[in-house]
């Protein structure tokens, strides 16, 4: 053999020499990260995720899941965790799955357990209810009725509740039995394809159909007396709403109003210019009631009981006061939660607080990321439906996030001892430069880990993202420690004696200065990022991504953060751009102009339809700055300029299809077409019923391609299917192709035969 060749030789063993050794370090590294995930039971952590996951995929069915299915399918998979308890891979797979079904079984449940009638269609009607909430606004206020009979409906058909607004004060209060004549009609669904949707919220919440008052509200003699439990959520609503009221008026403007949203969790009296300030500031959860006020509230109460029990020698030497103090915390956390009405965020908050303060009382670590995975499957037995909210996922993400900074902080002081700590005794005092220091520092570490971790969820549901949030966010939570929990505590005990007055000022100060800061942030260049819509499958990774760095424990785990995150962002970037939207109600539609912006067709103007368009699309301006001035309109309809010379046909009067069906690309209308509307896309009202609300993406090749927010085989409780039409086609034969569904391309260009 040549030198050159033995030379190969040797270079290929020792390239083979070198891959072996890394393919065994590689090896020990992950046995070893594997043994430490395991050893600390990080894998237990993922079976709340996996019942989401099941939740999940309840909500996304078409129709109806049968109740015996996850029942039986959690059951079986339940019991062959049982059996393969002593094989770990065959155990932890059984078990993932028993948890993955029973997440879909406690969603179809939680279907069962709250169906009601929901309204088919408008109706106006005379009924006769219990007045169950009242939450007043600057002016009128909106109702919350439960429905004893409703004239001219069937009794199978009356909505179990009502929410109707009012623009005059209601002369009625909670606990009241009213009647009154409304326009109601069935809760809405999503605005665009994807969207936020109202009416399965609405569902959940009870609530089958909303509308408005006409004319007044007559207080009559309830025809049977109220349960205790009625009668004490009647007295709940009253005192919130007396105590709002007397809170805003006391500090007055939109201070007033931030502050009875703190204190009692009514937000109606804020101005829109308020809640869009401290929106673009990325401090808006200071008008929820959230995790942050719950834990205030237990911390204060169990600060201030520990230390009035420990002024007793006997107490505290022979007594554990410690466990007493969570005890009482325990209580007033739930009180608290009472008392601000009781919402999904409240409640998660109030499970996760309650958890806490329970390991202190079995002498057990509070903050732990167990704990955290227990109130994920209590909220998920209670309200499984509530996961799907951004409140939910927000909240979550953020204890997560802390949470898991605070482990690797302790790990790493077992592993590497703070040099602060001698070998014995307590550490030496910090100086006061030094402490100054070190609380800012820790303040803005959990705001940027908290931001870091919900920053996937805010850009998803609001599509934009604060630059700023890590100074609006350290500001606020310092005002609102020092300012807001403290005097609404203070002030609610002091409200009965009439002494109060002087606790909301001291909290209107510090209120005032959250907005002056919020206003000097929402002034600050590029203040706020505007973002297009993501695609469907991006939260999901992304979400995943959060969970990976906060669930493991080690390096090696915590990387597979780092392709969730990719393909998450991918989505992100990818999401749907429409250049057509057409409103559910047919009432509406939207445009892509020449420019590239979305511009709003239609003589009704819906301001919450055009708002959620414009928001998907990345587009920051005005919803009335988008309507179309060059659009014209006339008591027969409306028309838009389409690609290729081809216009959109927004149909007001019957008499307009013959014309605008032989001429128009897309007919839009809340009317019924005619069968030989020769409009080669035709959006009337039987089409919208099936589809809901469509999108329309152009394409100079495929021509306009078709999306719908809901599925022709649709058939859920909060979105029943309409009953079927002779004439189903979307698409007509007369300019496309036949009977195209929702997500398919159009090959035909437009205009051609």
């Amino acid at each position: 053999m040549s030198t050159s060749g033995r030379s190969g030789v040797l270079t290929g063993v020792a390239g083979l020499s070198r891959a072996s050794s890394w393919a065994v370090g590689w090896r020990a590294a992950f046995d070893g990260a594997l043994a430490r995930e395991v050893e600390e039971r990080r894998f237990f952590l993922w079976l709340p995720v996996a019942a989401m996951g099941g939740v999940a995929l309840n909500l996304a069915a078409d129709s109806e899941p049968a109740l015996w299915a996850p029942a039986a399918l959690t059951l079986v998979f339940a019991g062959l965790a049982f059996v393969a308890r002593s094989r770990p891979i065959a155990f932890g797979v059984a078990l993932a799955l028993a948890a993955l079904f029973g997440g879909f079984l406690a969603m179809s449940l939680r279907t069962a357990r709250v169906a009601a009638p929901v309204l088919d269609r408008i109706r106006i009607v005379s009924l006769e209810g219990a007045v169950e909430e009242v939450d007043l606004r600057t002016v009128g206020a909106r109702l919350v009725i439960a429905v004893s009979s409703a004239d001219g409906m069937p009794a199978e058909k009356v909505p179990r509740r009502v929410r109707v607004t009012t623009r005059k004060a209601p002369g009625a209060v909670a606990g009241d039995f009213v009647a009154l004549k409304a326009r109601l009609l069935p809760p809405s669904h999503a605005a665009l394809p994807g969207g936020y949707d109202f009416a399965r919220d609405a569902f959940f919440a009870g609530v089958g159909a909303v509308g408005s008052t006409l004319g007044a509200i007559e207080i009559l003699p309830p025809p049977q007396d109220a349960s205790l439990r009625q009668r004490f959520a009647a007295a709940i609503d009253r005192a919130r709403n007396r105590l709002a009221v007397r809170v805003d008026r006391i500090i007055g403007g939109d201070e007033g109003a931030i502050a009875a949203a703190m204190v009692t969790g009514k937000r109606d009296f804020l101005s829109n210019d308020a809640k869009d300030l401290i929106r673009e500031a990325g401090i808006f959860h200071i008008i929820t009631i959230s995790g942050v006020q719950m834990t205030l509230v237990a911390g204060i109460v169990f600060f201030v009981t520990r230390r009035l029990l420990a002024l007793s020698p006997t107490l505290a030497l022979n007594h554990p006061i410690k466990k007493w103090a969570a005890v009482v915390a325990m209580a007033g956390s739930l009180f608290y939660d009472i008392a601000t009405g009781s919402r999904v965020g409240t409640e998660r908050a109030l499970v996760m607080t309650l958890i806490v303060l329970g390991a202190v009382v079995l002498d057990r670590r509070a903050l732990t990321m167990r704990n955290l995975a227990f109130a994920v499957f209590a909220v998920i037995a209670i309200e499984p439906e509530a996961i799907m909210g951004v409140s939910f996922q927000l909240s979550f993400a953020a204890v997560a996030a802390l949470v898991a900074v605070m482990e690797a902080r302790l790990s790493a002081l077992e592993t590497d001892p703070d040099p602060w700590l001698p070998q014995r005794g307590r550490p030496p005092p910090r100086s006061l430069l030094s402490e100054l220091l070190h609380r800012p520092q820790a303040l803005l570490l959990a705001t940027a880990c908290a931001t870091s971790a919900t920053a996937s969820f805010m850009a998803y549901h609001f599509h934009d993202l604060s630059p700023y949030v890590l100074v609006g966010n350290p500001l606020t939570l310092t005002i609102i420690e020092f300012f807001a929990v403290p005097g609404a505590l203070l002030g609610t005990a002091l409200y009965p004696l009439g002494l109060d007055a002087p606790v909301w000022l001291y909290v209107g100060l510090g209120i005032k200065f959250i907005l002056w800061v919020a206003g000097f942030i929402a002034a600050a260049p590029a203040s706020t990022v505007h973002l297009r819509a993501f695609a469907p499958f991006a939260l999901p990774f992304l979400a995943l991504a959060v969970l990976s760095a906060t669930i493991w424990r080690t390096w090696l785990f915590r990387a597979t953060a780092i392709p969730f995150a990719i393909v998450g962002l991918i989505g992100a970037l990818d999401g749907p751009r429409f250049d057509v939207i057409v409103a559910p109600s047919g009432e509406q539609a939207a445009v892509r102009d020449a420019d590239g912006r979305l511009m709003i067709v239609g003589k009704r103007f819906n301001a919450f339809a055009a708002e959620q368009w414009l928001t998907a699309d990345g587009d920051g301006r005005e919803p009335a700055q988008a309507r179309d001035p060059n659009a014209p309109c006339d008591r027969l309809g409306c028309v838009a300029a389409l690609p290729e010379g081809e216009f959109l046909s927004l149909v007001l009067d019957r008499l307009a299809f013959d014309e605008d069906c032989s001429r128009a690309e897309i007919v839009v209308s809340s009317l019924t077409a005619p069968g030989d509307c020769g409009a080669k896309f035709v959006f009337d009202e039987r089409a919208l019923a099936r589809l809901g609300a469509v999108g329309l993406t152009w394409s100079d090749d495929k021509g306009f391609a078709l999306a719908a927010d809901r599925t022709t085989l649709q058939n859920r409780p909060w979105s029943p299917a309409p009953a079927p039409a002779l004439d189903d086609r979307i698409v007509r034969p007369g300019r496309g192709t036949h009977g195209a569904e929702p997500g398919e391309t159009e090959e035909a260009a437009p205009g051609q035969p």
